[in-house]
């Protein structure tokens, strides 16, 4: 059987085409333009959408939101995070932490799944905290700035631990592992 992942990100698309290509799974891309209705949940987001993409396709599709949340900013980007990586950046969010001394953050991911009879919602989340500067040219949005626990290296530096350590991978392994028992 074949999945469509709704997504006009290619970064996105590669590392979930990844983990499904590990688990001999067949995926495509579905390079539509959804709503993304504005809400302060990822599930909400994501799920509006996977029912809007099931409804242009009428086939097993995903769509997957996802969010950066910094703990001494009351999470924010966190479904913003598209918003404002275009227009503060990352410059702007290592400026509103200066003088920060809780650096922590968390990556979450939320996948939404929609066919004919199921609707389900997967979640994954790293956590982490916001480098001082940005460091490395890999993986894509705030990736350069985030350093996942227990490592020195930043997503954008080290985009190999993102493919397993990612809130995108967790999320995507999940849905794996449910197409597979359910599909």
């Amino acid at each position: 059987m074949k999945y469509y992942f709704a997504t006009s990100n290619p970064g996105k698309f590669s590392e979930v085409k990844e983990k499904f290509e590990e688990a001999w799974l067949e995926l495509e891309q579905l390079n539509e333009e959804l709503t993304e209705i504005q809400s302060d949940s990822i599930e909400e987001i994501a799920l509006n959408s996977a029912r809007e993409a099931y409804e242009k396709l009428g086939k097993p599709v995903f769509v997957e939101d996802a969010g950066i949340f910094i703990s001494s900013l009351k999470d924010f980007p966190g479904p913003y995070s598209k918003h404002s990586f275009y227009t503060i950046g990352l410059e702007g969010v290592l400026k509103l932490l200066e003088s920060a001394e809780d650096r922590s953050a968390r990556f979450q991911a939320v996948i939404a799944y929609r066919d004919s009879a199921k609707e389900k919602v997967f979640k994954g989340v790293c956590r982490g905290s916001i480098a001082h500067e940005a460091r490395g040219r890999g993986g894509f949005g705030f990736d350069p700035i985030f350093l996942p626990e227990g490592s020195d290296k930043t997503f954008g530096e080290d985009v190999k631990a993102k493919s397993s350590l990612s809130h995108r991978a967790l999320a995507a392994e999940q849905l794996i592992n449910w197409l597979k028992q359910n599909g």
